[in-house]
């Protein structure tokens, strides 16, 4: 279940058939549970979130069926979904997987010969059942041995959505997210950051990640990362994300941007690094700063603000 109407439907689907019901959502960095919870709630069935984030994150690193328009490698990420899911089916002694997909409603994942390819790769070919879409599909395995009744499956297909939206009147389904924007991998800034984070660094971790989800980055002459919070919310993440190892870096006693880099920084990049930290404060142009740098060993700073547009070639 990603909480969409799609799948929302699909489950209202079976349900009309008198089918058991369990909902499974996925956590990852790109995407959360929180909407498939609405979701599961709003249609009184059960839901279990399984956090597959750094099996997720290794599989992103070289995709099998490469990605769509930005770093989403939506092919692969079905099928491992969808692996995950039938591991779980075989232990429990479920019958089938359903998705809400519909045919020919996104250009990567929902043709024809990218269904098949997630059916291969998931290694669950023939139990996985797509009601929205499936008379359009070849016959499931459960459909053959009589657990679900094709008759009353359903023959959509293609990007308008004014069938979903007349189910889901019919089904007094009222509250539903907008399509699409629930994986941020989609997104083409955080795509870019990932990017260029996978080609410049290696050992990425589900840390250096979600680091990614914050603030502003800046790569310094020396490669190092810096991460400058643009508003609070940032400079509390930062906070928190910081490693024993890392540093911190503040303007001491003037409203401003909290940054985090990684330590082992010569001294030169820690000098850069409070530049342009002071640069993003509220200490004017050419006024003297004190920056206070967090980490094994504490220590401050003292600087002539430089104007933040000197530092604008290094932003990623």
């Amino acid at each position: 279940m990603s909480g969409g109407l799609d799948s929302m439907l699909a489950v209202k689907v079976l349900l009309d058939q008198s089918i058991e019901v369990a909902g499974i959502t996925f956590q990852t960095p790109f995407f959360g549970p929180e909407g498939a919870q609405k979701a599961a709630d709003q249609l009184g069935i059960s839901l279990r979130v399984v956090d597959i984030g750094a099996i997720h994150l290794e599989m992103l690193k070289n995709p099998q069926y490469g990605y769509g328009s930005q770093m989403n490698p939506c092919i692969d990420c079905h099928s491992l979904m969808l692996r995950t899911a039938g591991r779980i089916m075989d232990k429990e002694g479920f019958d089938l997987l359903s998705t809400g997909e519909v045919l020919g409603q996104r250009p990567m994942s929902q043709r024809k010969d990218a269904l098949r390819a997630v059916e291969k790769l998931s290694g669950y070919g023939g139990y996985i059942l797509r009601p929205l879409s499936a008379r359009l599909l070849p016959e499931t395995i459960p459909e053959r041995e009589g657990k679900v009744d094709r008759r009353r499956l359903l023959d959509i297909h293609g990007r308008s959505r004014k069938r979903q939206m007349a189910l889901a009147s019919h089904y007094s389904i009222q509250e539903y997210p907008s399509p699409g924007g629930g994986c941020i991998l989609t997104k083409a800034g955080f795509a870019d950051r990932l990017r260029d984070l996978l080609a410049t660094q290696e050992n990425v971790g589900l840390h250096e990640v979600e680091l990614l989800k914050w603030g502003r980055h800046l790569r310094l002459p020396g490669g190092k990362r810096l991460v400058v919070g643009r508003v609070h919310r940032d400079n509390l993440k930062l906070q928190e994300l910081a490693r024993e190892e890392d540093l911190l870096l503040r303007v001491k006693g003037v409203p401003g941007p909290t940054g985090l880099m990684a330590a082992k920084a010569g001294e030169q990049e820690v000098e850069l690094a409070s530049h342009i930290v002071a640069a993003y404060s509220d200490v004017e142009t050419g006024k003297e700063a004190t920056v206070e740098v967090s980490g094994k060993e504490d220590r401050k700073i003292t600087i002539a603000v430089r104007a933040k547009e000197e530092f604008r070639e290094l932003l990623i």
